[in-house]
């Protein structure tokens, strides 16, 4: 179920970073993300219920949470035009709490592959916490195609081969150097990239939203 859940998110973040990027429209999006995030609540509630009080399988569940209340908050806040500062704020706890998930996966359920999806997540949320709670637009660019990147690296990928069959233990240190390797040097050179191509004119405007203003419809 988790797996399922997982599949969904990588699709989550592969819209709310062509939403970042001006393609898909923000209340469009908004709607997708309580969609996933309704999931992402429900999913780990039952997987706790059916965890009969195991404590490493409660603990693997409850970071399901941290994802399910964030596109909830986003998917409101964009229906509702609320300011960003709040998710911002959020996205920086989730930030901090997905470095303790992801000593969890490498040294108490010996899974190195989540252990650096987890510091993905944390950098991501870092990242989502620099552009709305402290309004950094410059990266919107940035995080647009990190979080585009990301749905596919952290969510799709992984969820496709855990639901075929395909994770298994044996690549596992080998997958982990990979995502490592991969995701340190698509990040630079992707920072470098869009920092040559930055427009020197004027700033582009942005709504009170925290997205670019034209991504409203």
């Amino acid at each position: 179920m988790a797996n399922v859940g997982l599949l969904f998110v990588g699709a989550v973040l592969f819209m709310n970073g062509l939403m970042l990027l001006g393609k898909v429209d923000s209340r469009a999006a908004a709607i997708f993300n309580l969609f996933v995030g309704g999931l992402q609540v429900l999913t780990p509630t039952y997987l706790i219920i059916a965890a009969n009080g195991d404590p490493k399988r409660i603990m693997l569940a409850s970071g399901i949470f941290l994802f399910g209340f964030t596109y909830l908050y986003v998917g409101i806040g964009l229906l509702m035009g609320l300011d960003t500062t709040g998710v911002g704020y959020y996205s920086l706890f989730v930030a901090i709490v997905a470095l303790g998930y992801s000593f969890v996966s490498f040294r108490l359920v010996n899974d190195p592959p989540f252990g650096v999806i987890w510091l993905y997540w944390a950098f991501l949320w870092f990242l989502f916490f620099l552009l709305l709670g402290l309004k950094i637009e410059s990266l919107t660019s940035y995080v647009g195609w990190v979080t585009a990147i990301e749905g596919w690296v952290t969510g799709v990928i992984p969820a496709f081969l855990l639901l075929t069959g395909y994770w298994v233990p044996e690549n596992f240190h080998e997958t982990a150097i990979a995502l490592g390797a991969f995701g340190v040097l698509t990040f630079a050179a992707l920072w470098f990239v869009l920092r040559r191509r930055a427009p020197r004119g004027p700033v582009q405007d942005y709504g009170t939203s925290g997205y670019p203003a034209g991504s409203h419809g």
